[in-house]
């Protein structure tokens, strides 16, 4: 049983499989949002990665972190040759990737955390040598000196994170107290050298405890005035609320000054890389006040690729996110104001809410069961009740068993009348790997936001190369979960069914070139034009054997044609015209049936 699982009675992950009921009925579990309790702004503190940057620093793409609002990384080119490091002679090939991850993260807008234990070579290989080895300190001396001149010519600030796991005999496989003189030589040398560096440390294998190798860190860093600027640990499992109230206790046991920055810059074990354990570590990193960095798992070539698993590649190499990344952005979205949320055992939340919307991220993990989600003083929102009455959008965020992940799927959504100025969402939490967002919008709005995913190909509707000009010709290709692949569907008034299709990214409508009424007529981007027929289009439910409650039609309002991928084209790239519908009964118009999960 993980770590967690105790400290939590059984912690429940995620699929939770709507049953959207108001009314509440008897849950297993119930959580509770308090609107009327604002904490702060949103910082996204648990939006960090440990490695998951290519070895030049040129992947992925930049999307991938800047819509999750990407914090912070860590590294220091582990694994780049084997032996590798300075201690084998093989520097400059770690140090080049490190220089290019810090140069990459830095244009991200991120902060960061350099790993100098893998510049060495200390990355769980068997080395020859570790610093201070019969008391001599000479070459780890050289070393420093090389490292801070190295991160000085970047011209980039970074945190400093002295030694990786040094309680572990895979990264220190020497005796604590050669750890400790390590340490206060690193802090004296970098207080002279780097005085405005933040130190980070220990990134203990482990959380704090009241005793053993934590505390006696603390007693030795505390009589040496060798204090870290920014206490660090890893949640492999663990609790971060539990972990920093016990930091706080230890800290202040020993007069050091808390509360201070922590920095859990590995939390989330293999097991726990899902979208319902995703979004209970952001929960708990955000009600503990601690920063955090996901853990990354992979080995060799992976290390350096796929943002710490949160992407696969697929045939072409392309990268596609998974669930977990979708938790992520979801996460991203949440702007505004902090609202206050009272967990259970196994679950918790975080919510936010913002002029106009109110978002609920729902974190569990561990096992299955059914949630009561009790949503209070919903009044102390701002323009989203009317009438006594809000409108209530459930997503599920699948894990589809670690693969590609399109988009959210909505399960519900509803007006609901409010009782109280409250109202209780109900969820069927069947996958314990899934997880699920809860959006309140005014009663009025009935737009929505979705990928579009062709069915013959399992290609996304997308905006050709970005472009914003008039005129682009749109097109099918992989689905990556970018502002190019996102559909804002907006009601035309008087017309049931019928929406303007506008791109997230560009912010131009789905269009048909010029009006044309014949097949082969480009579906394009173009200025959105209030009363264009050529621009609505009308959602015809598709019914096929084997289809989904999310097939649609996109049919054009002025031609009564269908937005159609070309030659029923199957490679990326294939461009989209308006195409005769095919009728329901006269085969399975794939091609022309796109998935909306966000509908």
């Amino acid at each position: 049983m993980s770590l967690r699982r105790r400290f939590a009675a059984g912690l429940m992950s995620g699929t939770l499989l709507l049953g959207f009921a108001s009314p509440a009925r008897a849950a297993n579990e119930s959580i509770s949002i308090d609107f009327s309790v604002a904490g702060g702004t949103p910082t996204y503190r648990a939006s960090g990665w440990i490695y998951g940057m290519t070895e030049d620093g040129a992947g992925p793409a930049d999307h991938f972190y800047t819509d999750l609002k990407f914090r912070a990384m860590r590294a220091g080119g582990a694994q780049l040759d084997q032996p590798g490091g300075w201690v084998s002679g093989r520097y400059q090939r770690r140090w080049d990737a490190t220089r290019a991850q810090i140069l990459r993260t830095a244009a991200l807008g991120g902060t960061f955390v350099l790993l100098p234990h893998d510049l060495w070579g200390a990355d769980g290989y068997p080395i020859s040598r570790f610093p201070g080895d019969n008391g001599d300190w000479t070459d780890y001396d050289r070393f420093l000196t090389r490292v801070i001149a190295d991160v000085r010519a970047t011209g980039v600030p970074v945190q400093w994170d002295i030694w990786n796991e040094p309680n572990l005999g895979l990264f220190w496989n020497r005796p604590q107290a050669q750890y400790f003189a390590l340490w206060q030589r690193t802090y004296q040398r970098l207080r002279a050298d780097m005085p405005t560096t933040p130190l980070v440390g220990p990134s203990f294998a482990g959380v704090p405890s009241t005793g053993g190798w934590w505390t006696q860190y603390l007693d030795y860093v505390k009589a040496n005035n060798v204090v870290p600027d920014i206490f660090s640990w890893h949640s492999l499992p663990g609790d971060p609320v539990a972990n920093v109230a016990t930091a706080n206790s230890t800290l202040g046991a020993r007069g050091i000054a808390h509360p201070r920055p922590y920095q859990i810059n590995e939390y989330g074990d293999p097991g726990e890389q899902n979208p319902g354990d995703g979004s209970w570590y952001i929960a708990r990193l955000e009600r503990a006040g601690a920063d955090g960095l996901r853990a990354n798992w992979a080995s060799t070539a992976n290390l350096h690729n796929d943002l710490g698993n949160l992407l696969v590649r697929n045939a072409a190499g392309q990268h596609q996110p998974k669930g977990e990344w979708w938790v992520y952005r979801s996460y991203a979205g949440q702007t505004g104001v902090i609202a206050s949320t009272t967990p259970s055992p196994a679950y918790d939340a975080f919510a936010t809410k913002n002029t106009g919307v109110a978002n609920i991220l729902v974190g569990g993990g561990g096992t299955t069961g059914a949630i009561a989600v009790r949503i209070n003083r919903i009044d102390a929102t701002s323009g989203i009740v009317a009438g006594n009455q809000v409108r209530v959008r459930v997503q599920r965020i699948p894990y589809n068993n670690g693969g590609a992940v399109a988009g959210p799927t909505t399960v519900s959504d509803s007006v609901v009348t409010l009782s109280g100025n409250a109202t209780t969402v109900n969820l069927d939490h069947s996958n314990a790997d899934d997880t699920f967002t809860i959006t309140l919008l005014p009663p009025s709005e009935r737009s929505f936001q979705t990928v579009a995913v062709a069915q013959h190909s399992q290609q996304c509707l997308d905006n050709t190369n970005l472009a914003t000009g008039d005129g682009n010709r749109q097109q099918q290709y992989y689905c990556e979960g970018g502002d190019q692949q996102l559909w804002n569907f907006r009601p035309v008034a008087g017309a049931a069914g019928t929406y303007t299709v506008v791109n997230q990214q560009s912010g131009k409508c789905l269009d048909v070139n010029g009006a044309g009424t014949a097949d082969g007529a480009a579906v394009q981007q173009w200025t959105c034009l209030t009363g264009a027929t050529n621009q609505q289009f009308t959602l015809r439910k598709v019914t096929y054997s084997g289809n989904d409650s999310h097939d649609y039609q996109l049919v054009a309002r002025h031609s009564g044609k269908c937005v159609d991928v070309s030659e029923i084209s199957t490679a990326a790239h294939a461009v989209v015209h308006q195409w005769t519908c095919i009728p329901a009964g006269q085969g399975n118009p794939l091609n022309q049936t796109w998935r909306l999960l966000g509908r």
